[in-house]
């Protein structure tokens, strides 16, 4: 093969990698983006990004939020070698959410910084990272108000829940890295859910 189609070869391969970003990587592959670390307190009000600074790509139940807001940001306590005493035993995300006198309000002010000024009952404040998977309980980083359901009618489960407890379940097998799983969420919980769903 002559010198210049291998390098358009590779120019164009690389440009499909590119383009395709999450969903070019093998099953067992993460991103090269690594998920910030809390240290935010469950018991403190969390301040916001400015009002009209973050904006959501998309709309609807498949929304992403803003990266530069909303990258994620993960539970120190939560570790490989703690899952078993944490994300994987029942009950243990109750142990560690954050007070609703607590969330409720940053919920405002964090639906002031993406620019919505909707009823606060059509957005759930979404951990990006869940509880589930380690992801921070309380920090700015980590929470957004994810579009919900417009009506409510008993016990649901919108598409991000649904990826979340598949995700818990792969990590808690064994057939997943708690690392893999939190960065695929956070980098793109939709492609994540197409391929993991």
């Amino acid at each position: 093969m002559p010198a210049r189609h291998a390098r358009l070869l590779v120019t164009v391969s690389a440009a499909m990698l590119a383009a395709l970003g999450p969903l070019a990587a093998s099953p067992g592959a993460t991103t090269a983006r690594s998920v910030p670390v809390s240290t935010a307190s469950a018991h403190v009000v969390q301040r916001q990004p400015p009002p009209g600074s973050c904006h959501a790509r998309g709309a609807g139940l498949t929304a992403l939020p803003d990266a530069r807001c909303t990258p994620g940001a993960v539970n120190p306590a939560v570790r490989p070698a703690s899952i078993h005493t944490t994300i994987c035993r029942a009950g243990w995300t109750a142990t560690v959410r954050p007070p609703v006198s607590i969330t409720n309000r940053e919920k405002l002010g964090s639906m002031a910084a993406y620019g919505d000024g909707s009823a606060t009952a059509g957005f759930e404040y979404d951990h990006l990272v869940p509880l589930e998977l380690g992801g921070a309980v309380n920090d700015a980083r980590n929470l957004w108000p994810e579009p919900d359901y417009p009506l409510r009618s008993g016990f649901y489960l919108n598409p991000k829940d649904r990826l979340e407890r598949t995700l818990n379940r792969r990590v808690c097998a064994g057939t997943m890295s708690l690392t893999q799983a939190q960065r695929v969420i956070a980098l793109d919980w939709v492609s994540a859910e197409a391929r993991f769903g």
